[in-house]
């Protein structure tokens, strides 16, 4: 799979910034797909840029539990009844699972058309929104459906930040957390240093550089390995457990936010690097710590196990039977394709219940 280097363009103007890579781009239409908290919160500061206020709006329901095949057919539907052609472009605002959708939309339609993603979570602006990957949920399975589809331009403001609850920038923070385990120890420093309870505009002006150490991580590995077949893998780490934590709190009827549920799958997988890989226990303990002292913990018992167990059996990443894990033997030395007992996962997900004390 050839994928050419990704434009991502991180500024503090982006309106400036967007009309004039907009003026250079050669397309017919432009539509801005948004969710219903996207189009009140984040749209009027792009809005009057000369090619987006021309642009149709597509407007979908916010929340990964609608990040589903109907309100694909709803773009593409939105899409064909107001003539786009081949030579469109999707503008995707919104956070990952705006960018996910959106991103699988423009690769389908007419078999593929231009998109640019506009990422207004800090999950998805280091994570989601870089790397080409697209998709949507199905059958209760996370991203089932989807393809590598890169966007012509990624832009990140971190102005929109400031429409985020505590939450939401914990769900970012946490694939912080992952690039610094999969990097360097000064970045992982820097990342658990981050003091996530400072306000604005003080968290953004920490978060800023960060914010680009960790993209570039991800773009570097993208670039490396675009259709995941070897070190891309590394970027994984925490989401084979992380995805089956994710999915049973949609069937618990208690949805987690992503970066939550990976939370969970990195303390449960840097367990399992400790115990098979030597990951080193005071670095376990010091991440741990960390993580427990950001997040809340999410409650299961013994009676899930099953469950979780065949929701990471459905994973994507998983060859010849094998739950495949990316695991870590120290900060920055990712050992892919791992593989564990079910008594080893089950092991960790007791481990992750005895850290929070459930």
């Amino acid at each position: 799979m050839q994928m050419s280097k990704q434009k991502v363009v991180i500024t503090t103007t982006i309106r400036t910034e967007l009309e004039t890579f907009l003026s250079e781009l050669n397309f017919d239409k432009l539509f801005v797909l948004t969710d219903n908290n996207t189009l009140y919160n984040c749209y009027p500061v792009i809005k009057d840029t000369p090619a987006i206020s021309r642009g149709g709006i597509i407007t979908i329901l916010a929340g990964d539990d609608h990040k589903n095949v109907e309100q694909l057919c709803s773009v593409w539907r939105f899409l064909s009844d107001n003539g786009a052609s081949r030579n469109s472009l999707l503008v995707n605002l919104g956070g990952g699972m705006i960018t996910d959708l959106g991103g699988f939309a423009g690769a389908t339609f007419k078999r593929g058309i231009k998109t640019v993603n506009i990422p207004t979570t800090l999950m998805a602006s280091v994570d989601a929104a870089v790397g080409g990957k697209t998709g949507v949920n199905f059958n209760g399975l996370k991203n089932e459906i989807g393809s590598f589809y890169p966007p012509v331009c990624v832009f990140i403001d971190c102005c929109f930040l400031n429409t985020l609850d505590r939450d939401n920038l914990l769900s970012g923070y946490a694939e912080m957390v992952k690039h610094a385990l999969i990097s360097t120890e000064d970045h992982y420093q820097a990342i658990i240093s981050l003091d996530m309870d400072s306000s604005f505009p003080a968290l953004t002006s920490y978060l800023s550089p960060l914010i680009s150490d960790s993209v570039a991580i991800k773009k570097r590995i993208v670039e490396e390995d675009p259709g995941e077949l070897g070190i891309r893998k590394a970027l994984n780490f925490g989401h084979t457990i992380g995805h089956a934590i994710e999915s049973l709190s949609f069937k618990k009827n208690r949805p987690l936010l992503h970066g939550h549920a990976v939370a969970v799958g990195l303390i449960c997988e840097l367990y399992l690097s400790y115990k098979q890989c030597g990951f080193p226990s005071g670095k376990l303990s010091q991440t741990i710590h960390h993580i427990k002292g950001q997040y809340k913990p999410f409650f299961f018992d013994c009676k899930d196990y099953d469950t979780l167990y065949e929701l990471m059996a459905h994973d994507k990443k998983n060859e010849n039977g094998l739950i495949n894990f990316t695991l870590l033997s120290n900060i920055g030395e990712v050992q892919i394709n791992q593989t564990a007992t079910k008594e080893q996962v089950l092991e960790s997900l007791d481990f992750y219940r005895e850290t929070f004390g459930i």
